[in-house]
C-alpha cells in the first residue's frame, strides 16, 4: 500500500489499513510527512506560545520567590528578547525532536505492555502504527489547532479537548488542566492504534483497543503530573 493509500485508509477504512501496516511496517515516508506538519505547526505557533508564557510568568511573585530576583529578571529579559525568527526555528526543531523521542518511548512502553498478552509483534511494527495514527493527531488535528491558535492568538487558551466546553476558565485552573487532557483527536488516534495492536499481536480488536486506551490513560496521567508540576510554579 502506497503513502496516499495509507493516508486515505487512516480516515476512511482504518481496520484493513492498519492490518496492512502491521503486516508490512513501512513508515519512513509517513514519518517524514508527519514531522513536516509538526515542525510547521510549532513554527507558526511559537510567537503566541512565547507571548502566553511571558504573560503567565511576568510579575509573578511566587516565581520570583522560587527563582530569586536576579535569575527571574534575566529569564524575563531573555523571553522578551526571544520573539525572533530564530526562536521560531528553535521551536520547530524542538517540537520535531520531542515528537520523535516521544514516539519511540511510546513504542517501547506499548511493546512492554503487549508482551504480557502476546509473544507476537515487533517494535518497528508498533512504530509504524503510531506514525500512521498521527495522520489524525498531528496532521488533521494539527491543522485545526494551528488555525485556532492563529485566530485566537493564544496557545494556552486553545484546545481541541473537553476544555472547549469551558472556554472562560483559566488555563492554570485544575478543571482546565484535567479537561485539556481529553483531546478529541487523541481519542480518535488511539482507536486507530487499537486496530494496529490487534493486527500486530494477533489479538481480538477489543483487546487491542483495551491495550491502546490503557496506554493513553497512562500517558494522560503522566501529562497531568507534568502539568500540575508546572502549575506549582505559577499559582
Amino acid at each position: 500500500m502506497n503513502l496516499a493509500g495509507r493516508l486515505q485508509g487512516t480516515y476512511f477504512s482504518p481496520a484493513p489499513t492498519y492490518k496492512a501496516i502491521a503486516e508490512r511496517p513501512k513508515w519512513v515516508d509517513a514519518f517524514v510527512v508527519v514531522l513536516i506538519f509538526v515542525a510547521i505547526a510549532a513554527w507558526l505557533t511559537a510567537p503566541f506560545a512565547s507571548r502566553d508564557s511571558l504573560k503567565a510568568m511576568k510579575d509573578n511573585p511566587k516565581l520570583v520567590e522560587k527563582m530569586g530576583q536576579e535569575r527571574y529578571d534575566k529569564m524575563i529579559q531573555s523571553m522578551e528578547a526571544g520573539g525572533s525568527s530564530g526562536a521560531q526555528i528553535r521551536a520547530a526543531a524542538f517540537g520535531s525532536v520531542l515528537f520523535t523521542v516521544g514516539l519511540f518511548i511510546s513504542a517501547v512502553v506499548i511493546l512492554g505492555m503487549c508482551r504480557m498478552v502476546s509473544t507476537e509483534g515487533s517494535l518497528m511494527a508498533i512504530v509504524a502504527v503510531l506514525v500512521h495514527a498521527n495522520f489524525v493527531d498531528k496532521i488533521l488535528g494539527g491543522i485545526v489547532r494551528t488555525t485556532l491558535v492563529l485566530a485566537r492568538q493564544s496557545v494556552f487558551q486553545t484546545s481541541t479537548s473537553l476544555a472547549l466546553l469551558a472556554p472562560k476558565i483559566e488555563f492554570t485552573s485544575v478543571p482546565y488542566i484535567v479537561l485539556s487532557q481529553i483531546d478529541f483527536f487523541q481519542l480518535w488516534m488511539f482507536a486507530l492504534v487499537g486496530y494496529g495492536l490487534s493486527a500486530i499481536f494477533k489479538v481480538p480488536v477489543r483487546k487491542g483497543m483495551v491495550l491502546s486506551y490503557t496506554f493513553w490513560l497512562l500517558k494522560t496521567l503522566v501529562n497531568l503530573g507534568l502539568a500540575f508540576f508546572w502549575r506549582s510554579f505559577l499559582v
